[in-house]
């Protein structure tokens, strides 16, 4: 462990343990009338976090530059398994969503992947393409007509969130890699048309938009999971009801352990709950920024910006669901939320970062 940040480091592995303790706490009720066992989540989540911190201390020990080398082979893999996951069959449908490779009680899901996957080779793009990012033409539209041909594949699974954060994160690194900004508002006026197709495609969507807007309006139906959320997060106080304590984990809100576990948080914590992760959380982006301001290597400044960015983006869009800022959009909490695949992918991307501060 010799160089790395350790501060990073150690907050990391902070905020995962506290995740596990949540998840346990926020589904052992749900698991124990589904699955008559109180530690089916978490003993799952366990695993993924044991793996996950293994590897990330292994991945903090490999040289970063090997994903430039790597990062076609990377992201053509990671393609391949987003396209796998859509055929009957191969794939698995769980929350009416065919996102999964299913594999005994636990879950796969190649959409968190191709995130990191198309990062690496987003960072590797801009380091060889620099001179020609002020040009649509040669700079941004090959990436642009990647990342969109990516978003197209997880969008037919339908996952528009992870989508969302992917679009996101890849216009931010090319913002500040000097792309003209005259694009950017090309692209603003372009994502709005393309909601608002989405829209007419999906119905639903334009449900979450209006619950979003006046939960009350359907308080059983599209507004069901906000109004139990802010229920979960009102009553909390200054320090909550206490560990183990919450109320709407009790068949209130549904499967609290994912999206919405910062609300169990919130109730069961308060106020100081919610100080306490907010400054681990931004400990841990802040510290992210840090080290890719202080990389003179491009790709490894890209690199480690894209990460920090997107997993920034990723925690904010989340807590903004739960507070009712933003229409639900099925957005896991990194570090916290109970799903194996995201778990470990946060954990690999983090090891990347710990491996690039040994180059400050």
């Amino acid at each position: 462990m010799k160089n790395i940040d350790l501060k990073l480091f150690i907050t990391i592995i902070i905020l995962s343990v506290f995740g596990v303790v949540m998840v346990y706490s926020a589904s052992f009720v749900w698991a124990e009338y589904k699955f008559n066992d109180p530690f089916k989540f978490v003993k799952n989540q366990l695993v993924f976090l044991i793996i996950g911190i293994f590897l990330m201390i292994m991945i903090s020990k490999i040289n970063y530059k090997i994903y430039y080398e790597k990062a076609n082979i990377i992201f053509f893999i990671t393609t391949i398994l987003l396209i796998l996951v859509l055929i009957p069959g191969i794939g698995t449908i769980r929350n009416g969503s065919r996102s999964w490779f299913g594999i005994g009680s636990f879950g796969i899901q190649p959409s968190e992947a191709v995130k990191l996957a198309l990062i690496i080779f987003t960072s590797k793009y801009i380091t060889n393409n620099s001179k020609n990012l002020k040009s649509f033409s040669k700079g941004l539209f090959p990436i642009l007509g990647i990342t969109f041909l990516v978003f197209g594949l997880i969008m037919l699974q339908p996952d528009f969130g992870t989508g969302f954060i992917i679009i996101v994160t890849i216009i931010g690194m090319l913002f500040v890699s000097g792309a003209n900004l005259k694009f950017f508002l090309y692209l603003f006026l372009l994502g709005i048309f393309g909601i608002t197709g989405l829209i007419i495609i999906a119905p639903y969507r334009l449900k979450r938009i209006l619950s979003f807007l006046n939960p009350w309006s359907d308080p059983l139906g599209s507004g069901f999971q906000i109004i139990q959320s802010l229920y979960a997060i009102g009553p909390g106080g200054l320090f909550g009801y206490g560990f183990l304590n919450s109320r709407q984990k009790h068949f209130y809100l549904p499967e609290p352990q994912t999206d919405f576990i910062f609300s169990i948080i919130s109730e069961e914590f308060g106020i100081l709950g919610i100080i306490i992760v907010s400054i681990l959380f931004l400990i841990i982006i802040l510290e992210s920024f840090k080290i890719a301001r202080k990389v003179k290597e491009p790709f490894g400044k890209y690199l480690t910006f894209g990460i920090s960015f997107g997993l920034a983006f990723q925690a904010l869009l989340n807590l903004m669901v739960v507070v009712g800022l933003v229409p639900v959009t099925g957005v896991t909490l990194p570090f916290l939320s109970y799903g194996g695949s995201s778990l470990l992918i946060t954990l690999c991307s983090m090891g990347i970062i710990l491996n690039v501060s040994r180059y400050r």
